[in-house]
């Protein structure tokens, strides 16, 4: 035995050797990838940098050539009104000889000639020998400077530090799973995070190889997120997050493993009644008697009497609620469930086809007769629909019924406290108490059902839902209601 447990630890050793080996070559190969990628973003980024330099310098450009043609043109305005002035500058200066010759010396007077030749000559002394525009363009010069300086210091975006999961403020409850993190030091520069998770059955890091990949959440803007909607066929999951800026993503968080535990089961076909045909968590009536599947069902029995399930040993709750009995008969239309309850809290959901005539749901000791009924031994608790020429809703136990007086739900809420000695059924989408069994339960239970023309449809892998445990509370704080069928 100490050689056997040697061997299964090295054994076990090895295979978290080669796990960390592969995971090592995979890191390699990210690491190569994730490079050539980063090379690749650089080079997007440098050529849009240059593509906006490349059009800002052509509109600067541009605008340089506008504002020399405009001056250009006003100075050959000015040009044009010069020539065409010096042009007729030898026939303004003949002009006052002109008028000297026509006048009296004796009446020439200063105020005479004045007038005369202010009036010819006023048109050549309005040119104007200034320019409008001058030849500087230091207007159109730009100082980069600041620009180089701010290129110089660009630098690769500082990397996140990794998130860090507050495990006191996650919450598992309601088949759901809320996950809180903070940051070790508040930067404005964190755009999203992001969020992996995956289900496994050890209760830290995964040790094994072929352990199930990581599911991922993107682009979480908050510091929270619930994950809903799952199936808790697994006892843990990991989980782990990162943050990212608008570039670069940082380091995951280390890896945090919350407890998922639930009650998980399947109906047992092996103890199913002929006329019920059964397939994993669904239930339906067959009239026909299973002759159409009698041949197929009695080859896989024959297979399972010779061979053991690889995955369940002949020591588990599953395989010893199988047995080795005789089928249901009679008017005994039961099927069970292939896992016991024998400690602790469950819950688990059965919805009912709507043209269903009759049901029961409820538990049941191991090994009830072959024509017994649910609710009619002391052995079996149950709620009974039965929806044949008109609707009755009862509690049984014993071979007594108690007409529970409120509508028949679309789904039914089953909570076993095999400790606390208590089976409660709800409405499972109200979540209203149903009714309520007290019982000091000797025998580990196995869920039952019973069905007659209809299916039904059990939801497992569930937990207690919160509003049943502050129920559950209430009614043991205030004392709660005995049930008259009661052991």
């Amino acid at each position: 035995e100490t050689l056997q447990r040697i061997v299964t630890t090295l054994v076990n050793k090895n295979d978290e050797i080669h796990n960390f080996i592969d995971m090592l070559n995979h890191t390699i190969s990210n690491v190569q990838v994730n490079s050539s990628n980063a090379i690749s973003e650089l080079d997007e980024e440098f050529d849009g940098l240059y593509s906006v330099l490349h059009e800002m310098k052509g509109s600067m450009a541009n605008t340089i050539q506008q504002e020399e043609a405009r001056k250009i043109q006003a100075l050959q305005r000015c040009l044009s009104g010069l020539g065409r002035g010096a042009g007729s500058l030898p026939d303004l200066l003949a002009v006052p000889f002109q008028v000297l010759s026509r006048i009296p010396l004796a009446s020439l007077s200063l105020g005479h000639s004045a007038g005369s030749g202010t009036s010819v000559l006023a048109s050549a002394f309005r040119l104007s020998l200034k320019p409008k525009v001058s030849d500087s363009m230091t207007h159109m010069m730009v100082d980069f400077a600041l620009e180089k300086r701010m290129l110089q210091a660009v630098k690769f975006l500082p990397v996140p530090k990794a998130p860090e999961i507050d495990v006191a403020a996650c919450l598992v409850a309601d088949n759901c799973i809320t996950i809180s993190w903070r940051m070790p030091e508040e930067d404005s520069r964190i755009d999203h995070f992001v969020l992996e998770y995956r289900k496994t059955n050890f209760d830290g890091l995964p040790r094994i190889k072929g352990e199930q990949r990581w599911e991922l959440v993107d682009y979480i803007k908050a510091t929270q997120y619930t994950l809903s909607g799952l199936k808790f066929d697994t006892k843990y999951m990991n989980l782990r997050v990162q943050a990212c800026n608008k570039a670069v993503a940082g380091e995951y968080s280390d890896p945090v493993t919350l407890e998922t535990k639930a009650f998980l089961f399947s109906l047992d076909s092996t103890s199913s009644h002929l006329n019920l045909k059964v397939e994993d968590t669904y239930v339906e009536w067959d009239p026909t008697g299973g002759k159409g599947q009698e041949k197929i069902k009695g080859k896989e029995n024959k297979n399972r009497s010779n061979t053991a399930s690889p995955k369940r040993s002949t020591n588990s709750p599953r395989a010893s609620a199988r047995g080795s009995r005789d089928r249901f008969a009679g008017e005994s239309y039961t099927v069970l469930g292939d896992t016991a309850v024998e400690s602790g809290q469950h819950y688990w959901e059965v919805r009912a086809q709507k043209d269903c005539k009759s049901y029961s749901v409820g538990v049941t000791y191991r090994n009830p007769g072959k024509f017994d009924q649910l609710g009619k031994t002391n052995s079996s608790w149950c709620i009974h629909i039965n929806n044949w020429l008109q609707t009755t809703f009862s509690a049984k136990h014993n071979n007594k019924a108690k007409t529970l007086d409120i509508p028949v739900p679309d789904r039914i809420g089953v909570y076993c406290d095999f400790d606390g000695g208590q089976l409660s059924f709800y409405n499972a989408s109200s979540k209203a108490l149903l009714h309520t069994f007290r019982a000091k339960f000797t025998q580990p239970l196995l869920p039952g059902f019973m069905i007659w023309c209809g299916g039904l449809t059990v939801s497992t892998g569930l937990q207690v839902p919160s509003a049943v445990k502050t129920l559950q509370k209430s009614e043991n704080g205030l004392g709660g209601s005995t049930s008259s069928l009661n052991n």
